[in-house]
Order: structure tokens, then C-alpha cells, then sequence
């Protein structure tokens, strides 16, 4: 999403590459270009002017540190103003002492509002809070049995009276029967129009009257830029909002709204929506949306995605079999799998330092070697896959997996001969450089989730420390209620 406005900026960058210290002549060069970036990424222009005489300030006023870069400095001055019009750190969601806490979801028509319910539910319970989600949506075709659907996938209750009732009296029972179930948490979906009205405004007011919601969250499309500014503080002005969530994050909007939102509102985005699938929701933090606007990558957020995704103990099983040289199709398979299951490729690479750059040619050409690779896996036999040395000395075998995966035989003897030279260097790595990532999947060059993962798939240390501290502490899970 912040391709064009990171671009910009590197333009930014490169006026104070060379010069000796910041001045207030090199300085005004580089603001231009800031200045520039941010207009073109539709962000508010109120804040452009804000943000660009701030930086200036604080950056004629910085004392020259030795060993800095110019450009360097002023990158940091620069990641630390937009962390500020952003939050400065995330806002959590309300959770109230006694229960259910009530949340309560409004917004304009086509934002995503009514999938950004169920992505919340579905985060919340990642989180081991119980939900259950209200339908009040009486107005829009089948906007009831959308949320039904979605409540049935996340396996979250669904309360709702019929098309036909009032959205006020569906709200209020479905708070009471919250209360009844012993509900942690109560989310309302209410009904968006296609433009403000005093109608809308009327009901939501009526319905946040009648619940008294301890969070109230506006769902505004991050496409629309800076006018997302706009609505927001609209939305807070006429009935009170807590905070918002951007919805199409993923798209090709200008960054805009994630820039403008908090300055112009006053309230805070505590959500990002980035794709269509419901577990694609992750919560706001200004400072690690400041680095991937600046190219330095998302670590953290990386380390989070592959935290859910895979076990400890899994990891520590996997170094073992990597180190004897026992790692196979089955657990490359495996690892390829994960790597899906945290999201899109070219997602997950633009959280890693320094591979922001790769081209949309590349990374889908990536995407598409991974496929390539699954097939011809998927064509090899239970033995073949436990003991990969068999195919290396059978002509016969290689064969008949091209056949089977509808690829060449040198695409198969490529895929095992690149297989066979990263088993003899993860071992190597394994046993006497311990901490190196991972080498490059077969057919992908080299990188893969290398600094992450030491040696395909453990975690290195500072990894281990950082999941260990936050992995909950696992219960009985909660069973759904399915639709009541």
C-alpha cells in the first residue's frame, strides 16, 4: 500500500546523501520531496503542514551524532514524527470489569463493515474472550445471513429477531442475552448507508443511548484517503467514536488515511484490515506502520504471523531432524505451507528488512515456483518423500513425477538436486554456524525466512524468547453457540 509514498521519500533521502551535516539549505531540498510524498499520498494537507514544519524544526535543531549520516539522522526524525501523527502506541480495545464488554460497529456501506465484525470476533478469540455478534443490519439485502455465514466460520454465535424488528430492541436483547450466556464480549453490527444521513445518525444514536457501548468503532475504507479523516471526525462529532478501523489496507490506496486519520478526528485507528479473509486483521501500531512507510520492514509483526502459525516443541523437533540430515519432502512440505498460511508471499516479504524492493514480477513469480514445487511433491510417493536420496539415483522415479505434476523432468531433477544441496548446508549450518537462517527453498534462490528461522523452521533464540513470552496460556476452548 505504501509503495509510491516509500518511493517518494527515498527521493527525500537521497538530497542529503553526501553532505557533510544538515543544514538548512539541504534540509529545505529534502522537505520539498516530504512534502511532496505525503500530498501525493493523499494525505490531509492541514497535516502535511504540520508534519513538514515539525521535521524541519527538530531537525535544525539536532545535534550532529558522530558516526550518523545526514541522511541517515534526519530518516530518524522523520520515522519518529510519523509514529506521533499516528498514536504514538496502539490503542487497545476496551475491555470492561464486568462483563460482556459491548462494542459497538458503524460505518457507510461498502467499507467492509460487517466483515470487520467477524475479523474482530475471530481476533478476540485468539485473545480467549467468548463473543457474541448482534445483526441489527435490517435494511441491506442478506446483510443477517452474511453475518450468520461468517459467525458460522469462526464458530461465534449470532443474535438476531428477523429483518422485520427494530434495531434498537435487537441491539438491547442482544446484550441481555450476552448477559445470559456469560458472554466475555458483545459485538453490534449495525446498519451503513450509502452517504451520512440524519436517519443513520438518528438510529446509531438510539442504539448506543440504549447499550452504552464501552468501545465505539467506525469502519472507514483506507481508499478513500484522506476524506477516511474526514468521515471519521464527521462520525465522532455526531454520535462519539472511540476509535476506527481501517478496512482494504492491502490495496492500492495512497496511505493517506492511516496518516491523517487520528490527526484530523482526534481518535485513534486501532485496527488495519489487510485482505478479504477473516483472519486478516491485525491491531494499529504507529511505530510499526512508520517502518514499512520508510522501507525498514515489520519484524515484529512477521514474528507474531509465524507464532500462530507453528509449535515450539514442533520447532525443536524439526532442528533435530535438520541437524542428523533427516529433513525431507514431508517437512519442507510442511514449512512451505506455514509460510502460506501467515499470507500472501510478496506480504510476507515486504515485513522483512531490506526485500521491500522486490518487483510484483518477482514476487509473483515467486508465488508461482511455490505451486510448482507443491505439485511435484504432491507427486511423489510416502517413501519418496521420507527418503529423497531414492529419487536422487532413480531416473525411472523422476519421471514419473514430471508426468504426474505435469512439469519437465529437469524441472523435477532441478527441484531435487537444489533439495539435496540445502540439507547438506542447513546440517552444516546446523552443526557449526548455529543462528543462520534458513537457505533458499529449492527453485527460489537463496533468502527464504532466513533471520527469522535458523536453519528451516527453528527459531533462533531471540525468536524463542519472544513467542515464549507471548504465547497464552492454552485452556479448554470455548464451544460456539452457532446461530441463536
Amino acid at each position: 500500500m505504501f509503495d509510491a509514498l516509500a518511493d517518494r521519500l527515498e527521493d527525500a533521502w537521497k538530497k542529503l546523501r553526501g553532505q557533510d551535516k544538515i543544514s538548512e539549505s539541504n534540509v529545505k531540498d529534502a522537505l520539498k520531496e516530504v512534502r511532496r510524498a505525503l500530498l501525493e499520498a493523499d494525505v490531509n494537507l492541514q497535516v502535511v503542514r504540520d508534519f513538514v514544519q515539525e521535521v524541519e524544526k527538530k531537525a535544525l535543531g539536532a545535534e550532529v551524532l558522530s558516526g550518523v549520516r545526514p541522511d541517515q539522522q534526519f530518516i530518524k526524525i522523520v520515522h519518529d514524527e510519523l509514529v506521533e501523527i499516528m498514536g504514538a502506541s496502539n490503542a487497545p480495545l476496551a475491555h470492561a470489569e464486568t462483563a460482556p464488554t459491548v462494542i459497538l460497529m458503524a460505518g457507510l456501506q461498502g467499507t467492509g463493515k460487517t466483515t470487520a465484525t467477524a475479523k474482530l470476533a475471530l481476533h478476540l478469540r485468539k485473545e480467549e474472550r467468548s463473543c457474541l455478534l448482534v445483526a441489527t443490519d435490517v435494511y441491506r439485502p442478506a446483510a443477517i445471513d452474511q453475518l450468520k455465514t461468517l459467525g458460522a466460520q469462526i464458530n461465534v454465535p449470532v443474535f438476531d429477531l428477523g429483518s422485520d424488528a427494530d434495531p434498537v430492541e435487537i441491539a438491547r436483547q442482544g446484550v441481555e442475552k450476552a448477559q445470559e450466556l456469560g458472554v466475555d464480549t458483545v459485538i453490534i453490527d449495525t446498519a451503513g448507508r450509502l452517504q451520512i444521513d440524519a436517519d443513520m445518525m438518528a438510529e446509531l444514536a438510539r442504539i448506543k443511548e440504549t447499550v452504552q457501548p464501552h468501545d465505539t468503532l467506525l469502519v472507514v475504507d483506507a481508499m478513500t484517503g484522506q476524506e477516511a479523516a474526514n468521515l471519521t471526525r464527521t462520525f465522532h462529532t455526531e454520535i462519539g467514536i472511540t476509535g476506527a478501523i481501517l478496512t482494504k489496507m492491502d490495496g492500492d490506496s495512497r496511505g493517506g488515511a492511516a496518516l491523517s486519520v487520528r490527526c484530523i478526528s482526534g481518535q485513534p485507528i486501532k485496527f488495519v484490515g489487510v485482505g478479504e479473509k477473516v483472519e486478516a486483521l491485525q491491531p494499529f501500531y504507529p511505530d510499526r506502520m512508520a517502518s514499512r512507510i520508510l522501507n525498514m520492514g515489520d519484524i515484529l509483526t512477521l514474528v507474531e504471523k509465524a507464532q500462530e502459525e507453528f509449535d515450539l516443541a514442533d520447532a525443536a523437533k524439526m532442528q533435530e531432524k535438520i541437524m542428523e540430515a533427516r529433513f525431507d519432502f514431508d517437512d519442507f512440505l510442511k514449512q512451505m505451507r506455514l509460510l502460506k498460511n501467515m499470507g500472501s508471499l510478496g506480504g510476507v516479504l515486504k515485513l522483512i528488512p531490506g526485500m521491500n524492493k522486490l518487483s510484483s514480477a518477482d514476487l509473483q513469480k515467486g508465488e508461482a515456483q511455490l505451486k510448482i514445487t507443491e505439485a511435484m511433491i504432491n507427486s511423489m510417493t510416502k517413501e519418496e518423500r521420507k527418503n529423497p536420496d531414492l529419487l536422487a539415483k532413480s531416473p525411472s522415479r523422476r519421471d514419473r513425477i514430471a508426468q504426474g505434476s505435469g512439469h519437465t523432468l529437469q524441472a523435477v531433477s532441478k527441484l531435487i538436486a537444489d533439495f539435496t544441496r540445502m540439507r547438506t548446508m542447513m546440517k552444516q549450518m546446523g552443526q557449526g554456524m548455529p543462528g543462520m537462517g534458513m537457505p533458499g527453498m529449492p527453485g527460489m534462490g537463496g533468502g527464504g525466512l532466513g533471520g527469522m528461522f535458523g536453519g528451516g523452521g527453528a527459531p533462533q533464540p531471540g525468536f524463542r524468547d519472544y513467542a515464549a513470552g507471548k504465547k497464552k496460556k492454552k485452556g479448554k476452548k470455548k464451544k460456539g453457540f452457532g446461530s441463536l
